[in-house]
């Protein structure tokens, strides 16, 4: 692409959080939620300049293997080029390993950042592209479509190898969550390798039931909410994996509360509405009784997805105490705690634990 290709001035993206499967919609339900990373970036005259902050700042060491910005020569190139140069500032409040999408977000950010910064951008690369692209860098689609969309989404393959699915739905006005997030991250290719190969018949046609009863409960009837939180096919395997997450879910399923895995865990997600006993207050009490030092963190349902911001809403200066920065030479060619004594949040580890397969030896934003 030549020097007329590229927008002048930064772009800025916010992308949402998002909790995968709740419950028996195994790879395909996904819900965006109210705690967003924002991702500043600009074209420059050469070289690849990366600033973060908040949550992952020992990832802007990574450079070009930093998952924002892979994702963003991935959307360049299929664009048709790459920018002379890049720089990238993320200031992110996602937590990092613990089942609420992180690199989902990153993706999905990098690839809508490149978009906005190449002139025509929406026509070299329309939303199902983007969709296509984000799915293939990130492997599944549950996250991402949330990410992209908002609200609740359902992702698909209509065969193998055709484009991903999106359906969006509203969910019901009043829905509320709470996301207990864990002490530690874990990383999703390991809780997958705690699944088996095969389930019983029996539990594939109670999961169908109750994904068909969890659309209707979100969308319609709140009263099946807890009936239809329930699963069948991965949160039981992975107990042994996450023991205190398997603790935690069982507490509070024993007390009535629609509580779920979020994603591949650790983190546990638990679902509300108004009129519903028992209320999304009992999660903190709940929590502390295990003596570990969950994050109950009360979170609303994000129903916008992913949004360019306005050119001249930029992202806040760096904290200079508290931020990554990395900078490297251009490219080649084509290229609130609950329980326990730890306070606050524990420190995400600078590449998230083990890199699962989908991030292709990428690291997360």
């Amino acid at each position: 692409m030549t020097a007329g290709s590229w927008v002048p001035g930064p772009t800025v993206v916010r992308v949402p959080a998002t909790s995968a499967n709740l419950g028996p919609g195994f790879d395909a339900f996904g819900l965006a939620l109210a705690l967003h990373d924002l991702v500043e970036a600009r074209v420059t005259g050469d070289g690849l300049a990366v600033d973060v902050r908040g949550e992952g700042e020992q990832t802007a060491a990574a450079g070009e293997r930093h998952l924002v910005v892979a994702a963003m020569r991935a959307a360049f190139a299929a664009m048709g080029g790459q920018p002379p140069g890049l720089a990238l500032r993320c200031v992110n409040a996602i937590p990092h390993g613990r089942g609420l999408g992180s690199s989902a977000a990153a993706v999905v950010s990098g690839i809508l950042a490149a978009r906005a910064l190449v002139a025509g951008g929406a026509d070299r690369l329309p939303d199902a592209e983007v969709l296509r692209l984000a799915v293939d860098l990130e492997g599944h689609p549950d996250n991402v479509a949330a990410c992209l969309a908002g609200g609740l989404t359902v992702a698909w393959r209509p065969g193998a190898d055709s484009p991903v699915g999106l359906l969006r739905l509203d969910v019901l006005d009043g829905l509320t969550t709470v996301a207990c997030l864990a002490p530690t991250a874990m990383a999703t290719h390991e809780a997958r390798r705690a699944l088996p190969e095969f389930v019983p018949h029996a539990d594939a046609a109670a999961n169908a039931a109750r994904s068909a009863l969890l659309l209707a409960a979100l969308t319609r009837d709140p009263a099946v909410l807890f009936d239809a939180t329930e699963d069948f096919l991965h949160q039981r395997y992975r107990a042994a994996a996450q023991p205190a997450t398997a603790d935690l879910l069982g507490r509070l399923r024993t007390a009535g509360v629609a509580a779920v895995v979020s994603g591949a865990g650790p983190s546990i997600l638990a679902l509300g509405l108004p009129g519903l006993r028992p209320g999304l207050e009992v999660v903190d009490s709940i929590a502390r009784e295990t003596g570990i030092a969950w994050l109950v963190t009360p979170l609303k349902v994000d129903r916008k997805g992913a949004t360019v911001l306005p050119r001249e809403q930029g992202v806040p200066p760096p904290d200079t105490a508290r931020q990554g920065q990395s900078r490297s030479p251009a490219p080649g060619p084509g290229m609130r705690p609950a329980g326990g004594s730890t306070q606050g949040r524990a420190a995400s580890p600078a590449t998230h634990g083990p890199q699962p397969r989908e991030c292709r030896g990428l690291l997360w934003c």
